[in-house]
């Protein structure tokens, strides 16, 4: 059943893998952010007495999601192996479940693993990445 009212961020999940067959989930990720990167097209022109005009012509956005290095994951594995790739081999299927039930999917999502291990000695491992869209994604809204 789909959340209603307040909900507390984990009901959000995520899925990745080479495909949406292979898809799995990150075991032992603590927290994301959503950032938007919008292109709003401005000009000016003489009929609005100096006011901007503006148009928004293009999207994109970055989740950064951090948490822990689990090795024997699949997720995690996943994630941690593409850290040494470039280009294409660096995209994977991506998919976000809101705690509503809608989805959000990226068939070649760019994934830039930003840490995988790296802290004080005492420290668990860390997994950092970011998944950035490349393309326009799929939304299915909730049912």
């Amino acid at each position: 059943m789909a959340t209603t009212g307040v909900f507390p961020c984990y009901e959000n999940q995520f899925e990745i893998g080479a495909d949406s067959v292979s898809a799995s989930s990150i075991a032992d990720m603590e927290s994301f952010s959503v950032s938007f990167d919008n292109g709003v097209e401005e000009w000016t022109p003489f009929d609005t007495e100096g006011w901007v005009r503006r148009l928004l012509t293009a999207k994109g956005f970055t989740i950064t999601v951090t948490g822990k290095r689990n090795v024997g994951d699949t997720g995690n594995d996943f994630v941690a192996g593409l850290f040494i790739k470039n280009g294409r081999d660096a995209e994977a299927y991506f998919k976000w479940t809101f705690p509503d039930g809608a989805t959000l999917v990226i068939d070649e999502a760019v994934i830039n693993v930003t840490n995988i291990g790296a802290g004080d000695a005492t420290n668990v491992g860390p997994l950092e990445f970011e998944v950035q869209s490349n393309g326009k994604p799929t939304y299915t809204a909730a049912s």
